[in-house]
Protein backbone atom coordinates (compact mmCIF):
# COMPACT_ATOMS: atom_id res chain seq x y z
CA UNK A 1 0.00 0.00 0.00
CA UNK A 2 1.45 3.37 -1.05
CA UNK A 3 0.95 6.84 0.35
CA UNK A 4 -0.87 8.80 -2.33
CA UNK A 5 -1.41 12.21 -0.70
CA UNK A 6 -0.44 14.04 2.51
CA UNK A 7 -2.48 17.17 3.27
CA UNK A 8 -2.41 19.62 6.20
CA UNK A 9 -5.87 20.70 7.36
CA UNK A 10 -6.17 23.92 9.38
CA UNK A 11 -9.54 23.55 11.06
CA UNK A 12 -10.49 26.00 13.79
CA UNK A 13 -7.64 26.22 16.30
CA UNK A 14 -6.34 22.79 15.24
CA UNK A 15 -3.86 21.52 12.63
CA UNK A 16 -4.58 18.05 11.27
CA UNK A 17 -3.07 15.92 8.57
CA UNK A 18 -5.04 13.73 6.18
CA UNK A 19 -3.04 10.92 4.60
CA UNK A 20 -4.65 9.03 1.70
CA UNK A 21 -3.37 5.76 0.26
CA UNK A 22 -3.61 4.34 -3.24
CA UNK A 23 -6.16 1.86 -1.87
CA UNK A 24 -8.44 4.64 -0.65
CA UNK A 25 -7.75 4.26 3.07
CA UNK A 26 -7.58 7.63 4.85
CA UNK A 27 -5.72 8.28 8.10
CA UNK A 28 -5.91 11.33 10.36
CA UNK A 29 -3.42 12.84 12.77
CA UNK A 30 -3.03 16.06 14.74
CA UNK A 31 -0.12 18.45 15.32
CA UNK A 32 0.43 19.66 18.88
CA UNK A 33 2.08 23.07 18.48
CA UNK A 34 -1.17 24.91 19.11
CA UNK A 35 0.62 28.27 19.39
CA UNK A 36 2.28 27.91 15.97
CA UNK A 37 0.05 25.56 14.01
CA UNK A 38 0.65 27.29 10.66
CA UNK A 39 4.34 26.42 10.95
CA UNK A 40 3.43 22.77 11.55
CA UNK A 41 1.27 22.88 8.42
CA UNK A 42 4.22 24.08 6.35
CA UNK A 43 6.32 21.21 7.72
CA UNK A 44 3.59 18.70 6.84
CA UNK A 45 3.68 19.90 3.25
CA UNK A 46 7.46 19.60 3.27
CA UNK A 47 7.37 16.00 4.54
CA UNK A 48 4.75 15.19 1.91
CA UNK A 49 7.49 15.61 -0.70
CA UNK A 50 9.26 12.62 0.83
CA UNK A 51 6.27 10.50 1.84
CA UNK A 52 4.10 10.47 -1.25
CA UNK A 53 4.73 7.26 -3.17
CA UNK A 54 6.28 5.48 -0.18
CA UNK A 55 5.13 2.34 1.66
CA UNK A 56 2.36 3.35 4.09
CA UNK A 57 3.26 0.56 6.54
CA UNK A 58 6.95 1.51 7.01
CA UNK A 59 6.14 3.73 10.00
CA UNK A 60 9.34 3.37 12.04
CA UNK A 61 11.46 3.87 8.93
CA UNK A 62 9.64 7.08 7.96
CA UNK A 63 9.78 8.31 11.57
CA UNK A 64 13.56 8.03 11.59
CA UNK A 65 14.01 9.59 8.14
CA UNK A 66 11.87 12.62 9.00
CA UNK A 67 13.67 13.15 12.30
CA UNK A 68 17.21 12.57 11.09
CA UNK A 69 17.60 13.55 7.44
CA UNK A 70 18.66 17.19 8.00
CA UNK A 71 20.26 17.16 11.47
CA UNK A 72 17.73 19.81 12.56
CA UNK A 73 14.72 19.27 14.79
CA UNK A 74 12.23 21.61 16.40
CA UNK A 75 8.69 21.84 17.66
CA UNK A 76 7.07 22.67 14.32
CA UNK A 77 8.91 19.85 12.55
CA UNK A 78 8.28 17.36 15.34
CA UNK A 79 4.59 18.31 15.59
CA UNK A 80 4.29 17.63 11.85
CA UNK A 81 6.08 14.29 12.24
CA UNK A 82 3.75 13.44 15.13
CA UNK A 83 0.62 14.18 13.11
CA UNK A 84 1.87 12.12 10.17
CA UNK A 85 2.92 9.25 12.43
CA UNK A 86 -0.53 9.12 14.05
CA UNK A 87 -2.17 9.12 10.61
CA UNK A 88 0.04 6.26 9.41
CA UNK A 89 -0.84 4.18 12.47
CA UNK A 90 -4.51 5.04 11.82
CA UNK A 91 -4.12 3.74 8.26
CA UNK A 92 -2.40 0.54 9.38
CA UNK A 93 -5.10 -0.18 11.94
CA UNK A 94 -7.85 0.46 9.41
CA UNK A 95 -6.16 -1.71 6.80
CA UNK A 96 -5.85 -4.59 9.26
CA UNK A 97 -9.24 -4.00 10.87
CA UNK A 98 -7.93 -3.47 14.42
CA UNK A 99 -7.45 -0.55 16.84
CA UNK A 100 -3.92 0.79 17.05
CA UNK A 101 -3.37 -0.68 20.51
CA UNK A 102 -3.64 -4.19 19.03
CA UNK A 103 -0.58 -3.36 16.92
CA UNK A 104 1.29 -2.26 20.05
CA UNK A 105 0.92 -5.54 21.92
CA UNK A 106 -2.77 -5.52 22.78
CA UNK A 107 -4.83 -3.80 25.46
CA UNK A 108 -3.42 -3.53 28.97
CA UNK A 109 -6.70 -1.87 29.99
CA UNK A 110 -10.15 -1.23 28.53
CA UNK A 111 -10.86 2.10 30.20
CA UNK A 112 -8.82 5.22 30.88
CA UNK A 113 -9.19 7.47 33.87
CA UNK A 114 -9.61 11.09 32.83
CA UNK A 115 -9.49 14.57 34.33
CA UNK A 116 -11.47 17.59 33.20
CA UNK A 117 -10.21 21.15 32.78
CA UNK A 118 -11.20 24.01 35.03
CA UNK A 119 -10.51 27.51 33.70
CA UNK A 120 -11.73 30.49 35.71
CA UNK A 121 -10.47 33.95 36.66
CA UNK A 122 -11.79 34.03 40.25
CA UNK A 123 -11.64 31.47 43.03
CA UNK A 124 -15.40 31.74 43.50
CA UNK A 125 -16.00 30.64 39.89
CA UNK A 126 -13.45 27.85 40.30
CA UNK A 127 -15.30 26.49 43.32
CA UNK A 128 -18.60 26.54 41.41
CA UNK A 129 -16.96 24.71 38.51
CA UNK A 130 -15.43 22.14 40.89
CA UNK A 131 -18.94 21.33 42.07
CA UNK A 132 -20.25 21.15 38.49
CA UNK A 133 -17.45 18.81 37.42
CA UNK A 134 -18.14 16.51 40.37
CA UNK A 135 -21.82 16.40 39.44
CA UNK A 136 -20.77 15.54 35.87
CA UNK A 137 -18.96 12.47 37.21
CA UNK A 138 -15.31 13.57 37.16
CA UNK A 139 -13.12 12.39 40.04
CA UNK A 140 -10.03 14.38 39.05
CA UNK A 141 -9.61 18.00 37.99
CA UNK A 142 -6.67 19.37 36.03
CA UNK A 143 -5.58 22.65 34.56
CA UNK A 144 -6.36 23.66 38.12
CA UNK A 145 -4.54 26.97 38.48
CA UNK A 146 -4.58 28.41 42.01
CA UNK A 147 -2.99 31.57 40.58
CA UNK A 148 -6.13 31.90 38.40
CA UNK A 149 -6.56 32.28 34.66
CA UNK A 150 -6.73 36.05 34.47
CA UNK A 151 -6.63 37.76 31.08
CA UNK A 152 -3.52 38.95 29.27
CA UNK A 153 -4.97 42.47 29.31
CA UNK A 154 -4.68 42.64 33.11
CA UNK A 155 -1.43 44.14 34.45
CA UNK A 156 0.04 41.92 37.16
CA UNK A 157 1.80 42.56 40.46
CA UNK A 158 1.62 41.02 43.90
CA UNK A 159 4.08 40.96 46.75
CA UNK A 160 5.72 37.60 47.31
CA UNK A 161 3.76 36.91 50.49
CA UNK A 162 0.44 37.88 48.86
CA UNK A 163 1.15 35.81 45.75
CA UNK A 164 1.99 32.74 47.82
CA UNK A 165 -0.76 33.06 50.43
CA UNK A 166 -3.51 33.71 47.89
CA UNK A 167 -2.58 30.64 45.84
CA UNK A 168 -2.13 28.42 48.90
CA UNK A 169 -5.50 29.55 50.26
CA UNK A 170 -7.17 28.94 46.89
CA UNK A 171 -5.84 25.39 46.82
CA UNK A 172 -7.07 24.72 50.34
CA UNK A 173 -10.52 26.09 49.48
CA UNK A 174 -10.75 23.74 46.50
CA UNK A 175 -9.82 20.78 48.68
CA UNK A 176 -12.52 21.78 51.18
CA UNK A 177 -15.16 21.77 48.41
CA UNK A 178 -14.21 18.42 46.86
CA UNK A 179 -13.11 16.59 50.00
CA UNK A 180 -11.59 13.19 49.30
CA UNK A 181 -13.82 12.52 46.29
CA UNK A 182 -11.51 14.21 43.79
CA UNK A 183 -7.80 14.27 42.96
CA UNK A 184 -6.44 17.76 42.41
CA UNK A 185 -3.89 18.11 39.60
CA UNK A 186 -2.44 21.54 40.31
CA UNK A 187 -1.37 23.38 37.14
CA UNK A 188 1.14 26.22 37.47
CA UNK A 189 1.89 26.68 33.76
CA UNK A 190 5.53 27.67 34.36
CA UNK A 191 4.70 30.95 36.10
CA UNK A 192 6.93 30.52 39.18
CA UNK A 193 10.64 30.79 39.80
CA UNK A 194 12.30 27.80 41.49
CA UNK A 195 12.31 29.69 44.80
CA UNK A 196 8.60 30.49 44.53
CA UNK A 197 7.75 26.95 43.46
CA UNK A 198 9.41 25.52 46.57
CA UNK A 199 7.54 27.88 48.88
CA UNK A 200 4.19 27.25 47.18
CA UNK A 201 4.55 23.45 47.05
CA UNK A 202 5.49 23.26 50.71
CA UNK A 203 2.47 25.43 51.52
CA UNK A 204 -0.05 23.08 49.90
CA UNK A 205 1.34 19.76 51.13
CA UNK A 206 -1.62 19.21 53.45
CA UNK A 207 -4.04 19.29 50.47
CA UNK A 208 -2.30 16.21 49.00
CA UNK A 209 -2.55 17.01 45.27
CA UNK A 210 -1.85 14.16 42.88
CA UNK A 211 0.88 16.30 41.37
CA UNK A 212 2.02 19.84 40.67
CA UNK A 213 2.47 20.50 36.96
CA UNK A 214 5.11 22.70 35.32
CA UNK A 215 5.86 24.73 38.45
CA UNK A 216 8.69 26.48 36.58
CA UNK A 217 9.70 27.02 32.98
CA UNK A 218 10.67 23.59 31.61
CA UNK A 219 13.79 24.46 29.60
CA UNK A 220 16.31 23.95 32.43
CA UNK A 221 16.25 20.30 33.46
CA UNK A 222 18.62 20.85 36.36
CA UNK A 223 16.38 23.58 37.80
CA UNK A 224 13.33 21.29 37.62
CA UNK A 225 15.29 18.56 39.37
CA UNK A 226 16.40 21.06 42.02
CA UNK A 227 12.76 21.91 42.77
CA UNK A 228 11.80 18.22 42.85
CA UNK A 229 14.49 17.52 45.45
CA UNK A 230 13.15 20.21 47.80
CA UNK A 231 9.41 19.50 47.74
CA UNK A 232 7.22 16.59 48.81
CA UNK A 233 4.68 16.74 45.97
CA UNK A 234 5.34 14.83 42.72
CA UNK A 235 6.11 16.95 39.65
CA UNK A 236 4.38 16.44 36.31
CA UNK A 237 6.06 17.98 33.28
CA UNK A 238 7.05 17.31 29.68
CA UNK A 239 4.20 18.68 27.58
CA UNK A 240 6.64 21.01 25.79
CA UNK A 241 9.19 18.29 25.06
CA UNK A 242 9.38 17.38 21.39
CA UNK A 243 11.97 14.59 21.62
CA UNK A 244 12.35 11.39 23.62
CA UNK A 245 15.81 12.54 24.72
CA UNK A 246 14.47 15.45 26.79
CA UNK A 247 12.38 13.01 28.80
CA UNK A 248 15.31 10.66 29.28
CA UNK A 249 17.54 13.47 30.52
CA UNK A 250 14.96 14.79 33.00
CA UNK A 251 14.14 11.31 34.32
CA UNK A 252 17.83 10.61 34.86
CA UNK A 253 18.00 13.77 37.01
CA UNK A 254 14.98 12.81 39.13
CA UNK A 255 13.00 15.84 37.97
CA UNK A 256 9.67 14.21 37.10
CA UNK A 257 7.29 11.57 38.48
CA UNK A 258 4.49 11.98 35.93
CA UNK A 259 5.69 12.32 32.33
CA UNK A 260 3.36 14.62 30.37
CA UNK A 261 4.14 13.22 26.93
CA UNK A 262 2.29 15.02 24.13
CA UNK A 263 1.49 12.36 21.52
CA UNK A 264 0.91 15.14 18.96
CA UNK A 265 4.29 16.78 19.59
CA UNK A 266 6.80 14.16 20.79
CA UNK A 267 6.74 11.86 17.78
CA UNK A 268 3.16 10.60 17.59
CA UNK A 269 2.29 7.02 18.55
CA UNK A 270 5.86 5.92 17.80
CA UNK A 271 7.44 8.62 19.96
CA UNK A 272 4.97 8.30 22.83
CA UNK A 273 5.45 4.55 23.20
CA UNK A 274 9.23 5.12 23.34
CA UNK A 275 8.76 7.72 26.10
CA UNK A 276 6.45 5.33 27.96
CA UNK A 277 9.10 2.60 27.81
CA UNK A 278 11.81 4.92 29.13
CA UNK A 279 9.43 6.02 31.89
CA UNK A 280 8.57 2.43 32.76
CA UNK A 281 12.26 1.68 33.25
CA UNK A 282 12.42 4.61 35.71
CA UNK A 283 9.16 3.57 37.46
CA UNK A 284 7.54 6.79 36.26
CA UNK A 285 3.94 7.02 35.09
CA UNK A 286 2.72 8.84 32.03
CA UNK A 287 -0.08 11.39 31.81
CA UNK A 288 -0.60 12.07 28.09
CA UNK A 289 -1.03 15.76 27.29
CA UNK A 290 -3.93 16.82 25.08
CA UNK A 291 -5.41 20.35 25.12
CA UNK A 292 -6.36 19.57 21.51
CA UNK A 293 -9.21 17.99 19.58
CA UNK A 294 -10.74 14.50 20.00
CA UNK A 295 -8.33 13.24 17.31
CA UNK A 296 -5.46 14.00 19.69
CA UNK A 297 -7.46 12.41 22.51
CA UNK A 298 -7.98 9.25 20.44
CA UNK A 299 -4.23 8.97 19.82
CA UNK A 300 -3.55 9.38 23.54
CA UNK A 301 -6.12 6.72 24.42
CA UNK A 302 -4.46 4.20 22.09
CA UNK A 303 -1.24 4.72 24.07
CA UNK A 304 -3.16 4.58 27.36
CA UNK A 305 -4.56 1.21 26.34
CA UNK A 306 -1.23 -0.29 25.40
CA UNK A 307 1.26 0.73 28.11
CA UNK A 308 1.39 -0.53 31.71
CA UNK A 309 2.47 2.75 33.31
CA UNK A 310 -0.46 4.96 32.27
CA UNK A 311 -1.89 7.06 35.14
CA UNK A 312 -4.60 9.43 33.88
CA UNK A 313 -5.63 11.19 30.66
CA UNK A 314 -6.26 14.89 30.06
CA UNK A 315 -9.81 15.46 28.78
CA UNK A 316 -10.05 19.01 27.44
CA UNK A 317 -13.21 20.66 28.74
CA UNK A 318 -12.34 24.22 27.81
CA UNK A 319 -9.89 26.38 25.83
CA UNK A 320 -12.46 26.93 23.07
CA UNK A 321 -11.03 29.38 20.50
CA UNK A 322 -8.05 29.79 22.82
CA UNK A 323 -10.19 31.27 25.60
CA UNK A 324 -9.71 30.05 29.16
CA UNK A 325 -13.30 29.12 29.92
CA UNK A 326 -14.67 25.90 31.38
CA UNK A 327 -17.16 23.92 29.27
CA UNK A 328 -19.02 20.60 29.72
CA UNK A 329 -18.07 18.91 26.43
CA UNK A 330 -14.69 17.95 24.99
CA UNK A 331 -12.99 20.61 22.91
CA UNK A 332 -13.69 20.13 19.19
CA UNK A 333 -16.45 17.57 19.66
CA UNK A 334 -18.44 18.88 16.69
CA UNK A 335 -15.84 18.01 14.02
CA UNK A 336 -15.45 14.26 14.61
CA UNK A 337 -17.77 11.28 14.26
CA UNK A 338 -17.25 9.89 17.75
CA UNK A 339 -16.10 11.20 21.14
CA UNK A 340 -15.54 8.96 24.18
CA UNK A 341 -17.90 10.16 26.91
CA UNK A 342 -16.97 10.38 30.62
CA UNK A 343 -18.63 7.97 33.03
CA UNK A 344 -17.64 7.82 36.70
CA UNK A 345 -14.34 9.51 35.87
CA UNK A 346 -13.36 7.13 33.06
CA UNK A 347 -13.86 6.75 29.32
CA UNK A 348 -13.91 3.58 27.26
CA UNK A 349 -10.93 3.06 24.98
CA UNK A 350 -12.14 3.26 21.35
CA UNK A 351 -12.20 -0.21 19.80
CA UNK A 352 -12.82 0.72 16.16
CA UNK A 353 -10.12 0.26 13.50
CA UNK A 354 -7.17 2.63 13.73
CA UNK A 355 -7.89 5.58 16.00
CA UNK A 356 -11.55 4.62 16.18
CA UNK A 357 -12.45 8.16 15.17
CA UNK A 358 -12.53 10.29 12.01
CA UNK A 359 -12.83 13.94 11.06
CA UNK A 360 -16.20 14.84 9.59
CA UNK A 361 -16.14 15.59 5.83
CA UNK A 362 -17.36 19.16 6.44
CA UNK A 363 -15.11 19.87 9.43
CA UNK A 364 -13.43 22.78 7.64
CA UNK A 365 -16.81 24.45 7.12
CA UNK A 366 -17.84 23.86 10.72
CA UNK A 367 -14.66 25.50 12.05
CA UNK A 368 -12.89 28.02 9.79
CA UNK A 369 -9.13 28.44 10.42
CA UNK A 370 -8.26 30.25 13.63
CA UNK A 371 -4.82 31.44 14.77
CA UNK A 372 -3.67 32.32 18.26
CA UNK A 373 -2.51 35.94 18.51
CA UNK A 374 0.94 36.52 20.00
CA UNK A 375 0.63 38.22 23.37
CA UNK A 376 1.82 37.96 26.97
CA UNK A 377 0.45 39.39 30.15
CA UNK A 378 2.29 42.56 31.20
CA UNK A 379 3.93 42.95 34.59
CA UNK A 380 3.59 46.26 36.38
CA UNK A 381 7.31 46.90 35.89
CA UNK A 382 6.92 46.67 32.08
CA UNK A 383 8.21 43.13 31.57
CA UNK A 384 6.06 40.03 30.92
CA UNK A 385 4.45 37.29 33.02
CA UNK A 386 4.52 33.59 32.11
CA UNK A 387 0.94 32.39 32.33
Amino acid sequence: MKIKKVEPLHIGQFMFVRVTTDEGIVGFGEAGTWGHIEAAGVCIRRFAEYLEGKDAFAIEHHWNVMHRFSYFQGMAENAAISAIDIALWDIKGKALGVPIYELLGGAARKKARIYGHIYENTIEKMLVECQAKMEAGFNAFGHLNPFLDEGHDSVYFKTHIKKMRDAIDNTQRMREVVGDRVDLLVEIHRRLTPAEAIVFARGIEDTHPMFIEDPIRPENLDAMARVAQKINIPIATGERFSTIYEFQALMARGGVEYARVDVCLCGGITGARKVAAIAEAHQIQIVPHNPLSPIGLAACLQIAAAVPNFAIQEYATGFEAGIFESRPEHLGSNIVDEVPRPYNGFVDIPTGPGLGMNLLPDAQKIRPPLSKPISMRPHFDGFVVDQ
